[in-house]
This record gives structure tokens, sequence and C-alpha cells, in this order.
């Protein structure tokens, strides 16, 4: 069976609208999927619309989510799968995440202005057109006003990891992104662990928070990541009775991502994220 519980569409930011990307997974014989969007369920009520529309399918939708947190100053990010998304806890959390993301888009902005670069915030709002303010906005920004020849250059000088757009501090505790998903009656995830740039044993004290908040499952690494981090989560997920969730992190066509759609057959000997809700 192929699925996939890590995708993203324009409504956040994906390149493919969420009838083209539910399309590309019937195209890539994907029977289980989700669209899981940054901090909005935006998605999530458009593809129920499109596949009433379609009639029956083989493709079964899963609502998914995934949520900016905070844990010990690092950004983490948890996927929620199988939920209401029109849960009161959910919705209180998605709103508290819409203010802090405009909070931090500014102070984003402002620190790129003290940089020369005037006009933005401006910028960056007109070409997310609604969806989910984000970096990868800023960077398209950059690139579209020639301050940086390619998206991959924007991030690497002035919006990845460490540099003066990435900003943390403004999301709320990961105990709280847990809850706001199991409250709503689904299952959280621990999204990509291996792009958090941990050591092992502080990857683990994550990894049992997040388990003791009530997150029930963790993303096995993909597309680069090496063997050494599929074994290492393979492990935490033995140790803390977690369930394997398996996605592509889809959000564009590219020479390095992954494409939609991954084969069950990758969990191996551990429990699918899918048993918890079949």
């Amino acid at each position: 069976m192929r699925v996939d519980f890590h995708t993203h569409s324009d409504c956040s930011d994906g390149a493919l609208s969420v009838a083209e990307l539910l399309q590309r997974a019937r195209d890539n014989d994907v029977q289980m999927f989700a669209i899981t969007d940054h901090d909005t369920v935006k998605g999530v009520h458009l593809a129920a619309r499109e596949q009433a529309s379609q009639g029956e399918s083989l493709l079964r939708l899963v609502s998914g989510v995934e949520l900016s947190s905070c844990w010990q100053g690092a950004s983490i990010h948890v996927v929620g799968l199988n939920f209401d998304p029109n849960s009161p806890s959910l919705v209180a959390y998605l709103a508290q995440i819409d203010q802090a993301r405009s909070d931090r888009a500014e102070l984003i902005a402002n620190r790129l202005v003290k940089q020369g670069f005037h006009g933005a915030l401006e910028g960056a709002v007109q070409i997310a057109d609604g969806a989910v303010l984000g970096r990868p906005h800023f960077a398209r920004w950059l690139v579209q006003e020639g301050h940086c020849e390619t998206l991959d250059k924007a991030f690497k000088r002035w919006l990845g990891r460490g540099k003066i757009g990435d900003v943390k501090s403004f999301w709320p505790d990961l105990e709280l992104a847990v809850q706001a998903i199991t409250k709503a009656g689904g299952v959280a995830v621990l999204a990509h662990p291996h792009h958090y740039g941990m050591t092992r044993a502080k990857l683990k004290r994550l990894v049992l928070a997040f388990r003791q908040a009530g997150g029930q499952s963790i993303e096995l690494p993909l597309g680069t990541a090496d063997t050494d981090s599929r074994l290492t989560v393979r492990r935490f997920a033995n140790e803390l009775d977690l369930h394997l969730s398996l996605g592509s992190d889809y959000h564009a066509d590219s020479t390095w991502g992954s494409a939609v759609g991954v084969e069950t057959t990758l969990v191996g000997d551990n429990k699918g994220v899918w048993e918890l809700w079949q």
C-alpha cells in the first residue's frame, strides 16, 4: 500500500493547489493521504469538497495539519492526523498561531529592512496571497526582487537555521500543540526528527517529552536522510511505543525532494501510524 501523511498545498507553502495535489496522489496510486499544511486546516476542508465532487475514489483522505511549536528554544513541528478540524481545542491553537505568525513576520521583515531589503513584509504578503505567511514567501520575494538568485540561496544567506530570519520564540510549547491535536481526537506525530540538528541524546529527550505530552507517532526519516537517522528513529519508536508515520513532506517538484507517496513496507517491523485509526 502507498500512503503519504505529510504534504503541503498552496494553502501554506506548497506549489500545488489542493485539487492538483489530490490528483498527484491519485496518479501515484496513493491509497491513504493527508494534506498537512502549516498551521491551517483550510486545505482539509477544500480536499473534502474536492473529493466529494469526484465521486467514488480509491484515495482515502485523512485530516492533517502541521503545527508549529517550541521546545527548549527549538522550533518543533507536530503533524496532526485523523482529527476533527472543527474541534475547539484545535481552532483555539490555530488562532494563537495565526497571531504568532503575524508577529513573527513583522520581526523577520524588520530584520530584513535593516539589511536594506525594504518592502519585505508587503512583498511577502502579496506573494502569500491569503496563504499562511512564512519564510518561504520572504524567500520568494528576495528572489523576485533580485536580491538572491535562488530560493536555496535565500535560505542559506538570510532565512535558514541560525540566520536573521530564523525566529523561533513565538510558538506555543510542544505540549500544547500535542494536546490541541489529541483533544481533537487525532494522532500527534513528531515531524522530521532528523531536521532539528540535535545530538542523539538531546533528540531522545525531545522524543521522550513528546511522548509524555501524549504524542503517539514519529516520522521515519526519508529522502536524503542517512541510514543512521532511520535506525535511531526506529529505536526510539520501539523503546517508547511510538508508531511510525510515513510522509514525503512534499512541497513542490524538485531534484532533491521526495515525490508524493511512500510504500508502507518501509515501516518494517515497526507499527504504522494508520493502525491507530483503522
